[in-house]
């Protein structure tokens, strides 16, 4: 069994969530709800995407909300998703330094996703980590445990995959279980064996409540020696280029059920509480405390 000690919580609801949300949020109130989120203590946070307005209007604010964040709390380790080198380039040109780059590891959900080849989005991260050699970039590998698309995902795949990121420079890599199908069973074969394969590489486990299994995976997971789990305000989020999937772990239902079993993480539960009921209360699409109601965006919540 795992260490439970030092258990990281990573937001990603400020990047993965609101972007589902169809109805454009004022950025005012993105930076409100980040504020609350950081008050309550949280301590790295996905905070937007580097994507094309056009696509996904949502996001039109990304400079503005990691220039106001960057400047104000040094001691925050924020990131930014991007889809390929453009937003790369914009994240790195406002002054962030930590991005996270998204390759699946099924051909069919990398085509549907960013339409491109494994292949090919594996060269344009290779790109990526040498014209930017200050910037620190993170790997989610979508559809670790299943596509939509490809159907089943054997263990030779994901641990093919992982080899070519690490021989490209790539030190974290972040586990995500995109449609939800993931079982107890196989989150722990595959994050053992990869623990015990690849153990300078730091991994994050991410996990979809599409059939009620984000907090069970999720404390398999801790349990097989995985540290870092990302989860969303509200359970917010989704994937709209993988069918049936649905929102992401709830942040506050996992911090709930740490704080019950005496796992410190940090992080404020009363305080993460109120910011998910100011969430459903004030963010368009979101219900029942939980969940985005989904409408069709391009870049996959993993």
């Amino acid at each position: 069994m795992g260490n439970k000690n030092n258990i990281e919580i990573i937001e990603i609801g400020p990047r993965d969530g609101f972007q589902n949300v169809t109805e454009f949020i004022p950025t005012e109130k993105k930076k409100e709800i980040i504020e609350r989120l950081i008050e309550a203590g949280v301590k790295r946070m996905q905070l937007t995407s580097f994507v094309s307005p056009k696509h996904i209007p949502q996001m039109q604010d990304a400079e503005e909300i990691v220039k106001y964040f960057i400047n104000k709390y040094k001691d925050i380790r924020f990131f930014a998703l991007v889809p390929n080198y453009r937003g790369a380039k914009r994240a790195f040109d406002i002054g962030l330094r930590e991005i996270t780059y998204v390759i699946s590891v099924s051909e069919g959900h990398n085509r549907a996703n960013v339409n491109r080849s494994v292949d090919e989005s594996f060269e344009e991260l290779k790109k990526i980590i040498e014209e930017f050699p200050e910037m620190y970039v993170n790997l989610d590998a979508a559809t670790v445990f299943g596509c939509p698309f490809d159907g089943e995902v054997t263990y030779d795949q994901v641990e093919q995959y992982v080899k070519k990121a690490v021989d490209i420079g790539i030190t974290t890599i972040n586990l995500c279980d995109t449609i939800g199908v993931a079982n107890p069973e196989q989150v722990k074969k595959v994050v053992e064996n990869l623990l015990i394969k690849f153990p300078n590489i730091e991994f994050h486990i991410h996990i979809h409540d599409t059939r009620n299994m984000g907090m069970l995976n999720s404390y398999v997971a801790i349990e097989s020696g995985i540290k870092h789990i990302q989860a969303s305000i509200g359970g917010m989020g989704g994937c709209p280029f993988a069918p049936g999937a649905s929102g992401n772990l709830s942040t506050e239902d996992f911090i709930y059920m740490l704080d019950k079993i005496k796992v410190d993480t940090g992080i404020d539960f009363e305080k993460l509480l109120s910011v998910a009921k100011e969430c459903k209360k004030t963010i368009p699409g979101v219900y029942s405390g939980h969940h985005i109601n989904i409408d069709e965006n391009l870049i996959c919540s993993f």
